[in-house]
């Protein structure tokens, strides 16, 4: 999904101007005539947030001024582009002290919008994504933190948040790469064990001799090569959270003290003479089916069930698409960040191909893929060139790579490899059959005027208007062309 843009003025030819030049950026808008029924829209909870703010300075009931200062008295990140018809350097200098991220005069050309409005997101993306690690990094993540406009994630977080409340036993499951380890966390960033330790650990990468000690400790010389003594993780997590991932991986004779340790809510340590007491919050996640496992006698089921509490199952990335640009954006903003690379984000088709792959790999992929894309970008924006591996793989999309010349006949400056992507947009209409004759006039006026009705949602009158023809004679049309009933297209 693009990024929606909220456009505040009072003056109704300006709405439609910047309404037209910001729908031809490819972003989703919105327009209103007041500031109060902008700070409104903004707070809407039933409503699909709004990701900038194009607002004039000088309205009627509320200005733009007083706008920002509501704003900031909120809180709010939403980054704000001014406009106003008169310009001042003390006009400028206000806005940007009340929170401002840029400012333009009216009437502002396309070219400077679309770079102000590129930089507002990529500005907003980068501040988002630090900030979040920032949270991450003190045990203070909120699932407001949670990048997502998905209603299935939605419904995650509402669970995540009634589990945060009290000290019981969670399971996260789901595919790998979906980002359990993150809802884990904004449990505990929302519970009372805020900003107290949180400890991971991988049970699926625990050398199987040294797992004992790795969870719950050890005394010095317990074992040969115990030059030290080792508090393990339980006594790390002590006051916090302790995170399984994995959990299903751990061996049986470990899953029996790990049970004891969740009942007792003690540890033995090797070598150790006496248990050793500890407070955490237990949390596990798992990719694996655990009620499969149990079957085969491969996990133990009475730590299932003591596990199993309170299940959380994250969806796979594939299932919540609208979270997918998004994502991608914040990815692409850190990244650029990391190498030192001024990108504004994605284009309109980049942004279009990541939405339409499935992304097996979830979460944990696309971030390799934006990484990879921001290390190959040469411009200020990742194309379709950086995605070349997701482009062969999405239907619309054509990927051709050229044999390379002999290595003999290449200059040694030369690069061996030559990248080239063809887009072959799906919107776009074929002039030429499968067989590579062209097509009849029928069978492409019958695709754009399906193409049309889609694209406008089925408002006939606007599908006639853009199509240059009468109400009359686009029915006709349908019927001729057996496109549907004319009279359920006007309904």
């Amino acid at each position: 999904m693009t990024a929606r843009v909220l456009i505040v003025d009072d003056d109704p030819v300006q709405r439609r101007l910047l309404e037209a030049m910001v729908r031809r950026f490819g972003y989703e808008a919105e327009t209103l005539d007041g500031g109060e029924a902008a700070l409104a829209r903004i707070q809407a909870s039933d409503q699909p947030a709004v990701q900038l703010l194009i607002l004039d300075l000088v309205m009627p009931d509320l200005d733009g001024m007083g706008v920002l200062g509501r704003l900031r008295e909120r809180q709010s990140s939403l980054p704000v582009i001014v406009q106003t018809a008169h310009g001042s350097i003390e006009t400028v200098v206000a806005a940007m002290r009340a929170g401002a991220v840029d400012f333009v005069v009216k009437p502002v050309g396309a070219e400077r919008l679309a770079v102000s409005i590129k930089n507002a997101l990529r500005f907003d993306a980068l501040e988002e994504e630090v900030r979040r690690l920032s949270k991450k990094a003190t045990g203070t993540l909120g699932f407001k933190d949670i990048v997502t406009r998905s209603d299935v994630m939605e419904r995650v977080i509402r669970l995540g948040e009634r589990a945060a409340k009290s000290s019981i036993p969670v399971l996260i499951e789901g595919e790998s790469g979906v980002g359990k380890e993150l809802i884990a966390r904004a449990i505990q960033g929302a519970s009372d064990r805020r900003g107290k330790p949180f400890v991971t650990v991988n049970c699926g990468a625990l050398p199987e001799n040294l797992v004992e000690s790795i969870l719950f400790g050890h005394e010095k010389g317990a074992f040969t090569g115990a030059s030290d003594k080792h508090a393990g993780k339980f006594v790390e997590a002590n006051g916090g959270t302790l995170f399984l991932d994995e959990v299903g991986e751990l061996p049986l004779d470990m899953q029996v003290k790990l049970l004891r340790a969740i009942q007792e809510g003690e540890v033995d340590p090797v070598g150790a003479r006496r248990p050793v007491k500890v407070d955490i919050r237990l949390i596990s996640a798992t990719n694996r089916n655990l009620i499969e496992l149990v079957k085969q006698g491969r996990f133990r089921e009475d730590l299932y069930y003591r596990l199993n509490v309170f299940p959380i199952t994250l969806p796979p990335l594939r299932a919540r698409k609208d979270d997918v640009v998004e994502i991608a954006r914040r990815f692409a903003a850190r990244f650029a960040a990391e190498e030192g690379k001024r990108i504004r984000g994605l284009t309109s088709e980049a942004a279009a191909l990541l939405a339409r792959y499935d992304w097996p790999g979830n979460v944990r992929q696309l971030e390799n893929a934006v990484f990879r894309a921001v290390v190959l970008a040469d411009g200020d924006e990742l194309t379709l060139a950086e995605f070349p591996q997701i482009a062969q793989q999405v239907d619309g999309f054509e990927v051709r790579v050229p044999m390379a010349p002999p290595a003999a006949a290449a200059p040694a400056h030369v690069e061996r490899e030559i990248v080239r992507v063809e887009v072959r947009d799906p919107n776009v209409l074929r002039l030429l059959d499968e067989k590579g004759d062209v097509r009849k006039i029928d069978e492409m006026e019958a695709e754009t005027i399906r193409f049309a009705i889609a694209h406008y949602r089925g408002q006939m009158s606007e599908v006639a208007r853009k199509l240059g023809i009468g109400r009359s004679t686009l029915y006709r049309k349908m019927k001729d062309l057996g496109l549907g009933d004319a009279e359920d297209a006007a309904a």
